[in-house]
């Protein structure tokens, strides 16, 4: 076998980028806690500057990647919600009631638990949203790992749950984690959205020109005071996901932009994120500032608070019959994905970015603490559906290559096509 076709068989796995994602962490580690500590810090704030005429953007290499590269995994991110909410998972209420009752539980219960730990601290209060994100990659892959032991209906269950999660952080950015407005900078971005939906309603196909108003949208929304990622959202929800080109085909720009971000987001853009902010010095972390409000309030958050709030509130809508309990699963086996929500890791520490700006505020503890409570709730999560559940009738397990190439679209399709079949007669 050649090298390049054991890579491509690497990264068709939906392990992979969890695998890359722990490598490049522990990277991090390692060189943040020896000789190599300087080189990593060199590296992190090293200045880049792009300017033309009187605009000009200059910052250190982490926060071209914070604002600029994490703009393109929200674009991502965009795409994917918008594809479910037309033609997915979330297009019927029926489909997302269960998924959208265990979100809310996901969001709320883990912050009123961080904020139990931080009441009356004004500094680590503005944390409260770091342990209400899933990061899905991660999530995903832990599942994937159980194979047959997880039915399908779960699966997408997990997916839809993170979707809705997604929203839910894009709108506490949007929130939450806006400084001072710029109104200029308001009244450009206004225009280029303007633009860009214009465009949609005009049959514009062609993706570039999307993705040209879209940087002009990416620097007036950096330069506004709104979060930077949130244009990457705008622009993927302006993107048709059903246009004619001029041969007269029908095709989907939103779907193959979605397949040709894939891979990049996957497999460079979130490991240099997570290279680049996992990267915590402890040896200068005692236990006592691991011990304090905020690091406690993320670690309960999410270790504690995610499955009780995902799990509950699902145990809660099944039992009053608000929801059905998905198609195989048992009890045990929702309660094992309920642990999985509390991986928080690359969402977490991007929220934690937004939150604590200042890194000598906490010393990396509060960078720690999303790591513990992500390892914690992804190994619980694993060990509770790998000896609390039983393999699933290879009947029951359906395995469909995906045609996009996101690990969602697959399980959509997947989802599909297991709905559809009709019933065996054993």
């Amino acid at each position: 076998m050649s090298v390049s076709s054991a890579f491509q068989r690497f990264i068709a796995k939906e392990t992979s980028a969890g695998i890359v994602l722990i490598a490049v962490t522990l990277a991090a580690l390692l060189m943040k806690n020896s000789w190599m500590s300087g080189f990593y810090d060199s590296f992190l704030h090293t200045p880049v500057v792009i300017q033309f005429g009187a605009l000009e953007i200059a910052k250190p290499l982490l926060l071209w990647i914070n604002d600029g590269l994490m703009a393109i995994f929200f674009l991502l991110i965009g795409l994917e919600v918008k594809r479910e909410l037309v033609e997915g998972n979330l297009n019927s209420v029926s489909q997302m009631t269960l998924p959208g009752i265990a979100a809310i539980g996901g969001m709320l219960i883990p912050a009123l638990v961080y904020c139990f730990f931080n009441w009356g601290d004004e500094t680590a209060m503005r944390g409260w949203a770091i342990p209400t994100a899933t990061d899905i990659a991660f999530a995903l892959g832990i599942l994937s790992l159980l194979g047959n032991r997880v039915p399908l209906s779960l699966k997408v269950f997990l997916m839809a749950l993170a979707i809705i999660d997604d929203l839910g952080a894009i709108v506490i950015i949007a929130l939450f984690y806006t400084v001072e407005l710029s109104t200029l900078s308001i009244w450009v971005a206004s225009i280029a959205v303007a633009t860009l939906f214009a465009m949609n309603r005009l049959g514009v196909f062609r993706r570039g020109a999307y993705v040209i108003v879209g940087v002009v949208l990416w620097v007036s929304v950096l330069k506004s005071g709104v979060h930077a990622t949130l244009a990457g959202v705008a622009l993927a929800f302006m993107i048709p996901l059903k246009s004619i080109n001029d041969r007269g085909e029908v095709f989907s720009p939103s779907k193959k932009m979605e397949h040709d971000l894939h891979y990049w987001v996957s497999f460079f853009i979130l490991p240099l994120f997570a290279f680049c902010n996992a990267g915590i010095d402890l040896r200068t972390i005692s236990l006592s500032q691991l011990a304090a409000g905020a690091p406690m309030g993320i670690i309960f958050g999410l270790f504690v608070g995610k499955q009780f709030g995902v799990f509950g509130l699902s145990w809660l809508a099944i039992k009053l019959k608000i929801a059905s309990m998905p198609k195989g699963a048992t009890w045990a086996s929702l309660y094992g994905v309920a642990l999985l929500t509390g991986v928080g890791f690359t969402m977490s520490l991007f929220v934690d970015s937004l939150a604590f700006e200042d890194e000598a505020l906490y010393k990396g503890a509060d960078r720690l603490a999303v790591l513990i409570g992500s390892l914690l709730s992804g190994v619980a999560g694993y060990l509770m559906l790998y000896f609390g559940t039983k393999p699933q009738e290879d009947d029951d397990v359906i395995y469909l290559p995906s045609s996009v190439g996101s690990t969602m679209e697959s399980l959509t399709q997947s989802a599909a096509w297991f709905k559809d079949q009709p019933p065996k007669l054993k």
